[in-house]
Parts: structure tokens; sequence; C-alpha cells
């Protein structure tokens, strides 16, 4: 059962019509803009409602206060770049680790950095609107999604998947996390990429060449 403060958090109803889905939309992409151009503590409903081009009523008929809005931008930002990995882990199952490995990391930083500012900005409402707790929810998605395309691998993978998908989006999100809050991220993202790839890849490569030394030691011992 959620709790009282989690439903003061969680959008009224959902939109169905398209109408309302492009109204939803609106709200979203306004509530963005806002917390770009004046911050977190002066965003506030009105704002938000007048550079949507809406009236005040309609944005509570579907966000309740202000966190609400934050989580919700929050909410669809995680999606989309889980999205991204999940497309990319979908379209790599059967590949060599390595191949897995750049795809993913690629995937991973562009979405991130399709918008940096915007996600900068919302690393900083995070801790606002049970930041925690989305990136947990979102976290098992992309767990499963890094599960199931390791599982496929051409390789032996010598580690448990899960533990592997653990150890991954640690590093990802981590390097992602350093990037984003360096001076100059945009100039700085193809030397980023570049290394985590080299992590990435290096840390699969070890532990497929595990796999090979358990087979050889199991076989030596038989």
């Amino acid at each position: 059962m959620a709790s009282r403060s989690q439903a003061v958090l969680d959008p009224r109803k959902a939109p169905v019509q398209a109408r309302s889905v492009a109204s939803v939309d609106a709200i979203l992409e306004a509530t963005i803009q806002v917390l770009l151009s004046v911050g977190k503590d002066r965003l506030t409903t009105t704002r938000v409602a007048l550079r949507a081009g809406v009236s005040v009523g309609t944005l509570y008929q579907y966000f309740p206060n202000k966190s609400a809005l934050l989580q919700a931008v929050l909410k669809r930002h995680l999606d989309t770049v889980t999205g991204e990995v999940e497309r990319v882990c979908r379209e790599q199952r059967g590949t060599p680790l390595r191949q897995m490995g750049e795809a993913l990391t690629t995937a991973f930083l562009k979405a991130k950095m399709n918008d940096g500012k915007t996600s900068v900005a919302l690393y900083s409402v995070s801790s606002d609107v049970d930041g925690a707790r989305i990136a947990q929810q979102i976290g098992e998605r992309t767990s499963e999604a890094l599960v199931g395309m390791l599982v496929t691998s051409c390789q032996p993978l010598g580690s448990d998947p899960q533990l592997v998908a653990t150890m991954l989006q640690g590093a990802m999100a981590g390097i992602s996390r350093r990037l984003l809050e360096s001076i100059s991220p945009e100039r700085r993202f193809e030397a980023f990429r570049q290394e985590l790839t080299l992590l990435v890849c290096a840390y699969l490569e070890a532990c497929s060449l595990r796999a090979s030394v358990q087979e050889a030691a199991t076989a030596v011992s038989a």
C-alpha cells in the first residue's frame, strides 16, 4: 500500500485522450524549462502553467503540487535512458562480450548527454522527490535487460550474470555522473566514452577469461 507521502507525489490522473497527453507533455517540458531557467527553489506551479500555456487548474488536474511535477520529469528522464539501454540490449543479444560492452556504453552515455543540462538539474532534485526509490525501480528494469543480453553471449561469462549486471550499472552510473558534473561535459564526452568502454570491455573479457580458466581447471582435475 502506498504511503501518504508517496500519494502526494503521484499524479492525480493519467492522460487518456490525445489532447490530454499533449497537455501533460507540455507541462512536463515546461517544468524542465522553468527548472533550468530559475532553479528548483523558484520553480512554482504557476510559472510552469504559464510556460506550458495551460491554466493552473489544468495543471492541477494531473499534478497535485510542485514535487509531483519534479518527480514526473525525473521518471520520464530515467525512463528514456532506460529505454535506450533496453533497446541496445535487445539488439546485441548473441554477440561477443566486447561488442556488447561497446554498444552498451555508447548508447547509455549518449542518452545521458542528449540533454546534459537537464540531467544535471534532475540530479539536484532527486533527493527531494524520492529519487532513490525511482532509481531502484528503474535499476531493476536495467538489470533485467543487461542479464537478458549477457546470458546470450557467444562467449562464456564465467560470473553470475546478475552480479555482472550490477557491476556494469554501478560503473556506468558513476562515470556518467562525473561526466555530467565536469566542466564542459560536451567536450569531454568522447574521452569519457572511450575510457568507460575500455573499463567495461576489459571487465567483461576478464569474466570470460575466468570461465576459460575454470573450465581448464575442471578438465585437469577430471
